[in-house]
């Protein structure tokens, strides 16, 4: 973990500061691993999101929790949001957050990360990926689940 003692892990929260933040409410077009956290991109419609796949799309934000209406909201950070639920889309540079590391990646603090499979992070390589966080502390997954992470949001 970093030395910042103020980069702890957020008990029933995904944000743990920022100055930067703006929350956005966007129905859920499909549930399929959008938790607090990950990362979604917009869906068949404009006011529609999506887990992020990696691929199709850049992000448009992380999928939040507490700035969630309370009506949607997971029963924890851990559960995964239901089809037609509405979610708090978060954005900001600078804003930092718990975030899911990718299975089989490993990030040391300050490793610049971009969007990769069910709305986690991987490794990216400036001047080829589009960073979407920096890691603000050391996390390595080996195997299914992603990790925890928490990082800097460039989005």
């Amino acid at each position: 973990m970093a030395n910042d003692a103020s980069n702890v892990h957020p008990t029933g929260a995904i944000v743990i500061g920022g100055e930067n933040k703006t929350a956005e409410t966007k129905k859920v077009e499909t549930g399929t691993n959008v938790y607090p956290g990950r990362l979604v991109m917009r869906g068949t419609n404009d006011d529609d999101v999506i887990v992020c796949d990696g691929s199709t799309a850049f992000p448009a934000g992380w999928c939040g929790y507490l700035d969630t209406p309370k009506k949607y909201r997971p029963a924890t950070i851990t559960t995964v949001h239901s089809s037609s639920d509405y979610c708090a889309v978060l954005r900001g540079p600078g804003m930092r957050l718990m975030g899911k590391l990718a299975p089989g990646v490993a990030a040391a603090v300050g490793d610049i990360l971009t969007y990769a499979p069910a709305g986690c992070l991987t490794e990216a390589t400036a001047g080829t990926h589009h960073v979407v966080a920096v890691a603000l502390e050391a996390v390595t997954t080996t195997d299914l689940p992603a990790a925890d992470i928490l990082v800097v949001s460039m989005i």
